[in-house]
């Protein structure tokens, strides 16, 4: 069976192509600039990549061409567009719809009440499925909800303190995100270690962050909230934020809570706190490194804050057995790695130094001999564990 696993911008398509008899990465490739007079169009196969430019219009004229340039004989990754049995999303918010589902008319209305809360993430979801649906009804749409690892999560640890008509009437909860990479760390750490039954703290850092108390497999607490503008500083979304700051803003500044939300959800977190250096962890690091104490104030406030989840689910899950780093920040970031684990020699969290500082995106122990936690560099997968999911929903379906 092979599946196409697809990741939704709001003006670009990127894919990856699984067989899933053995799980083998056939092709990734991209389409950005949609809409635009020409988009670009990337597919890598076998290591050789191919590109060309079209005009683009939409979504489903996106995966036509995905489909063709697979299909062209100078790619040959597939013999016919109907070997793809499925094509796979990792769908963000779904609401009072979560896990795996088949997409039809009821999945999207769902996704469609979480619109305000995911602003950036959902529409272009919506938009691209509603698409695809009308333009390639043979093909199963399958959505696979980023809140779907964190269902599970113990009440006491998922509610806020609001009315309780609120919870159920309103969906106000932390339903938590990144559930793809926290799950996919979850199952490679069983295989590593051969255990299932493992305290990790997985912490998914990169442009967006989080992080992930997990034991025996399942999702016991985790940092993002009701929204993915919650929890730890984003590259440009505030993170945690008191609401009662936004009456006050509004007041000082004349603006609207809209204005103020937008503001706060593209010129907040790393990009807010440096004073404007970027949305690049190496952008910020370099600076701070040349003296720019706004981007090292911004670095300060994102380690401490991952320290501060990290001391809650050393609390949380009564110790841990392994911290992992994953994302583009934690795996390939050894300075902030580093940070984040100075001074744990109490806890049993020794990094050993020289590990840390070798270790670029590879799969890697980096704690010392002497550290009781094990310390690990995992990359994620998160296409692989969408693939898988799609999968399942297709065979429960038939």
């Amino acid at each position: 069976m092979k599946i196409l696993v697809a990741n939704i911008g709001s003006t670009s398509f990127k894919y990856r192509l699984y067989d899933m008899t053995n799980e083998a990465q056939l092709a990734k490739g991209r389409i950005e600039r949609i809409g635009e007079p020409l988009s670009p169009i990337e597919v890598e196969v076998g290591g050789k990549t191919f590109s060309e430019e079209f005009p683009v219009p939409d979504h489903g004229e996106a995966v036509r061409q995905c489909l063709r340039q697979l299909t062209s004989p100078e790619v040959g990754c597939l013999k016919d567009p109907a070997e793809v049995q499925g094509i796979g999303f990792k769908a963000v918010h779904g609401g009072r719809v979560t896990g795996v589902q088949i997409i039809d008319e009821s999945v999207l209305a769902a996704m469609e009440e979480m619109v305000d809360i995911a602003p950036a993430h959902n529409p272009p979801y919506i938009a691209a499925m509603r698409q695809l649906r009308a333009q390639l009804p043979e093909v199963p749409l399958v959505a696979a909800f980023e809140t779907g690892f964190h269902a599970d999560i113990p009440e006491a640890n998922r509610l806020y303190a609001v009315p309780d008509e609120w919870i159920d009437e309103f969906q106000i909860r932390r339903f938590g995100f990144h559930g793809a990479s926290h799950r996919y760390i979850s199952v490679r750490s069983a295989e590593i270690f051969g255990r299932k039954d493992l305290r990790i703290i997985s912490c998914h850092l990169g442009g967006s962050s989080s992080i992930c108390a997990i034991a025996d497999g399942k999702s016991r607490a985790t940092s993002m909230g009701g929204s993915p503008q919650g929890g730890l500083p984003q590259n440009n979304r505030v993170g945690d934020f008191d609401p009662y700051l936004l009456p006050h803003l509004m007041k000082r500044t004349g603006k609207s809570c809209e204005e103020l939300l937008a503001i706060l959800g593209k010129q907040g977190g790393l990009y807010g706190l440096s004073g404007g250096v970027g949305t690049d962890i190496r952008d910020i690091l370099a600076a701070a490194n040349a003296g720019n104490e706004k981007a090292k104030r911004a670095l300060d406030v994102y380690v401490f804050d991952i320290r501060r989840y990290l001391g809650a689910y050393l609390v949380e899950l009564g110790g841990a057995d392994l911290i992992v780093f994953t994302g583009g920040i934690g795996e390939n970031q050894w300075s902030i790695r580093e940070m984040i684990c100075r001074d744990l020699s109490e806890l049993g969290i020794i990094l050993d130094p020289e590990k840390n500082r070798e270790c670029r995106a590879s799969e890697m122990c980096i704690s010392a001999g002497e550290s009781r936690v094990k310390i690990c560099v995992i990359p994620t997968n998160e296409e692989l564990i969408v693939a898988r999911q799609t999968v399942e929903a297709l065979k429960a379906r038939s």
